[in-house]
């Protein structure tokens, strides 16, 4: 068993770290004050191929490895959970779908431009009366010759009103229930799409959460990834991916949080010492190093078993829930340790701690995870 990176996955920690620095932590408290969705970072990120970071190379990506793609998100996070939002819905959401999924005609019409930052993606299953349920979904597609037309309303659709293509998983049969779900390709230019950007969130607020209405939109046939009744392992595979990155994202967070806290008490001093000789600030620091570790060896190996090709879909549940809920804990433990000062923006700690807890819900809040770990353990399914 071997922990180390190799000189990709160093070259790509090394990149994506100063490029955060720089380009990312600058803006970020600013940006989660006034809502800014981060175009100009995606624009950047696009110049160094950060956009396609995992897609192959033949479709113009980096072809980077699971690891390397987890490590990426992992220093995004570090400076940014919204930025982190944004990436991975583009990535792991809309072009892995694309690219696991669809046609070569899709994948050669999309992936190209999506890799180059020029198409900016979103992909949605939740409706106002749909979260987890995704067999539930009502926004139905009905088959009309050469086109599809879809109805319904959609909600937090990450980067909706922002994107250039959405892809929306609908019902086409209600009596065949998840197996009547199919997966569609949605210009947003489309007639009968329109996008209504969420404001008033507690956390995650630069990036784009918005309700998608579709009211007799139609779009080509050949705008359906795969064959109807593939829609939810489309989404079940999408989701696998995306817990990935936010269980990395998470990882970010929280080590900001365990070095924003050793700095911290080494430079802050009370009653004539420094705040870190104390030993109950320092058992608040150790378990947050402690879980931040543990939470980055759950993501290493959800990111090395993808790599393999091996069934990892517990492994990703078990980084996703464990990471989050590390990531909250630690934010919580964080803001302690700064005392008034960590209640305040002037440190991006309470910042994390609304974000992170935004990843406690989205792509399956931790009770669902929790289900399945335990129903896989005990092979006895919970309600």
């Amino acid at each position: 068993m071997d922990f180390e990176l190799n000189e990709t996955q160093l070259m790509v920690r090394t990149m994506v770290k100063d490029f955060a620095e720089k380009e990312v932590a600058p803006t970020a408290r600013e940006d989660d004050i006034n809502e800014t969705f981060p175009t100009e970072i995606l624009k950047k990120m696009a110049a160094l191929g950060l956009m396609g970071a995992p897609i192959p190379e033949e479709y113009g990506g980096m072809g980077l490895d699971w690891l390397s793609y987890g490590i990426m998100i992992e220093e995004l996070g570090y400076q940014s959970q919204a930025v982190c939002s944004t990436v991975r819905a583009h990535i792991s959401l809309g072009a892995q779908s694309i690219l696991q999924w669809g046609s070569d005609e899709q994948k050669k019409k999309y992936l190209p431009d999506m890799a180059a930052g020029k198409i900016l993606s979103g992909f949605v299953t939740t409706e106002p009366n749909v979260g987890s349920d995704i067999a539930g979904i009502e926004c139905m597609a009905v088959d009309d010759g050469d086109s599809w037309i879809l109805n319904g309303t959609k909600t937090w659709c990450t980067n909706g009103s922002n994107a250039d293509i959405v892809i929306v998983i609908a019902q086409t049969d209600k009596s065949l229930k998840g197996r009547g779900l199919g997966a569609f390709i949605i210009p947003t230019d489309s007639k009968g799409y329109s996008a209504h950007a969420m404001h008033g969130k507690m956390g995650l607020r630069s990036s784009d959460s918005s309700e998608i209405a579709l009211e007799d939109c139609r779009i080509p046939k050949e705008n359906l990834i795969g064959k109807i009744g593939e829609g939810f392992k489309v989404a079940m595979s999408a989701f696998d991916r995306t817990r990935y990155c936010v269980a990395a994202g998470a990882v970010g967070a929280l080590q900001q949080c365990v070095d924003a806290s050793a700095k911290y008490v080494a430079d802050r001093v009370q009653f004539g010492k420094q705040l870190g000789q104390f030993q109950l600030v320092q058992e608040m620091i150790s378990e947050m190093r402690v879980e931040c570790e543990a939470a980055r060896l759950l993501v290493y190996r959800a990111g090395c078993l993808k790599e393999a090709g091996k069934p990892n879909t517990i492994e990703t549940s078990m980084a996703k829930w464990y990471s989050t809920e590390a990531a909250f804990r630690g934010a919580n433990n964080a803001i302690q340790v700064h005392g008034s000062y960590g209640y305040t923006n002037e440190y991006p700690l309470e910042r994390i701690l609304r974000d992170v807890k935004a990843c406690t819900i989205l792509e399956g809040t931790s009770q669902m995870h929790k289900l399945i770990i335990g129903r896989d353990t005990t092979g006895i399914a919970a309600f």
